[in-house]
């Protein structure tokens, strides 16, 4: 019992462990979403001849004199640019058309006024999901490790439970606040960056793979002490039965002996009875007594 006991409180504590590791990757890295911005191509000049638009007559009038109008040969898409960008819950990223590199901008400040505060619950749901993971991976650690004894080890066992269903619930609820927030500022964000095409990126998968490892850790955490609670009422059930039915052998026994000594004959007075040993004790006389 006990070895299976402890190989269930090794495995809670390796898949706490990937919940926490997945989930702080998430929360620090920006690909939570990812997909396409459509933005119009820049003007060719010295320094950028690709993926430009050539207008026609003097360049160096065109830049100086902004009321004149410029033409261009190409129409529809071949207008604009498709460049890359992936959006975390702090940054929002996309690649930068003028130069090499990317440029970063906060998520914050994109999303609408409305939704301001549910990023921040998401934000701070987030947190505490982190923080309570530490909690339930250090209680099961003190519980696989340091434990002195059985009721010490299921007492940890059963907080460390508490807390690591408490991080998965915040967990969830983050998650989908921060997919609610991302959807509203697609379609009321800024519109130099509004996605043309999105999609769900790696951190979304890890955040929701952290969710999957915290539940199972709380699961196998349950379960171990569940399991190691019905092991202890049924021996002591059985420690009791067998108990009892000694009792009750022992009392048979004494109702038997007490009942047999009830049944023995008297002896004459004139003769000599029996000791408990089988002997026989001589008669006193009365003068002698």
């Amino acid at each position: 019992m006990k070895t299976n006991r402890r190989c269930r409180a090794l495995l809670a504590v390796s898949l706490n462990l990937m919940a926490l590791l997945f989930s702080t990757t998430a929360f620090i890295t920006t690909h939570w979403c990812e997909g396409t911005q459509r933005v119009p191509k820049p003007s060719c000049g010295k320094e950028k001849k690709t993926n430009c638009l050539n207008y026609g007559g003097n360049e160096t009038a065109n830049e100086t004199n902004q009321n004149v109008v410029h033409y261009s040969w190409e129409t529809g898409d071949d207008r604009f640019l498709f460049r890359y960008f992936h959006t975390g819950i702090w940054y929002s990223c996309e690649e930068n058309i003028n130069a090499a590199g990317e440029k970063c901008r906060s998520f914050i400040d994109l999303a609408p006024a409305s939704e301001k505060g549910v990023l921040w619950l998401s934000v701070v749901s987030e947190v505490l999901y982190i923080m309570l993971l530490v909690v339930g991976f250090s209680l099961m650690c003190l519980e696989l490790f340091h434990s002195s004894s059985v009721i010490d080890g299921l007492k940890l066992n059963a907080f460390a439970a508490v807390f690591t269903v408490l991080s998965g619930l915040l967990g969830m609820v983050a998650h989908m606040m921060y997919t609610q927030v991302f959807q509203v500022t697609v379609s009321l964000g800024p519109e130099d960056w509004r996605p043309h095409s999105w999609d769900y990126g790696w951190s979304f998968c890890l955040a929701w793979g952290s969710f999957t490892c915290c539940m199972a850790a709380s699961v196998t955490t349950l379960n171990s002490y569940t399991k190691t609670v019905i092991e202890f009422r049924h021996k002591r059930k059985i420690f009791e039965q067998g108990f009892r039915e000694e009792q009750n052998f022992l009392d048979q026994e004494a109702i038997k002996y007490f009942r047999e000594r009830s049944v023995q004959p008297v002896t004459p007075s004139g003769e000599a009875s029996m000791d408990s040993a089988g002997f026989r004790k001589p008669r006193l006389s009365p003068t002698s007594a």
